[in-house]
């Protein structure tokens, strides 16, 4: 993304928008960037949920163009975690929050795999 101005996006020091970030883990580096440049630009008072999820829909079909052509869709899966995390700040939810509340729903989930895809045991027996 072209508002990141770094060179190794694996340091802990990284520049933002002309600010240096320092000492927090990479992703939480990434996730504050994030959340401030949609405050930057008004997408959090400026939008709506509902727009945002549009957004995400659009940034999702792009995800399957590129998959389909079997081309890199890091791009793709990047801006959906951008639009996701606008939808995340706007509702006051933490990154971290919302994968520990999937993953509670998941991990004693059972169920097979049925053409690629994993189907719950409940929504087949």
């Amino acid at each position: 993304m072209s508002f990141l101005n770094f060179k190794n996006p694996f340091k802990k020091t990284i520049k933002v928008n002309g600010y240096t970030m320092k000492g927090k883990g990479d992703v939480q580096m990434f996730d504050d960037a994030i959340r401030q440049w949609h405050h930057d630009r008004n997408l959090i008072n400026g939008s709506t949920d509902k727009d945002q999820v549009l957004k995400l829909m659009q940034e999702l079909g792009e995800l399957s163009d590129n998959c389909c052509k079997g081309k890199d869709m890091r791009d793709d899966l990047g801006d959906m975690m951008v639009v996701m995390l606008n939808i995340m700040e706007r509702n006051g939810y933490s990154l971290e929050g919302c994968l520990a509340q999937a993953y509670g729903d998941i991990k004693d989930r059972k169920g097979k795999m049925v053409d690629g895809i994993f189907v719950k045991e409940e929504d087949y027996l």
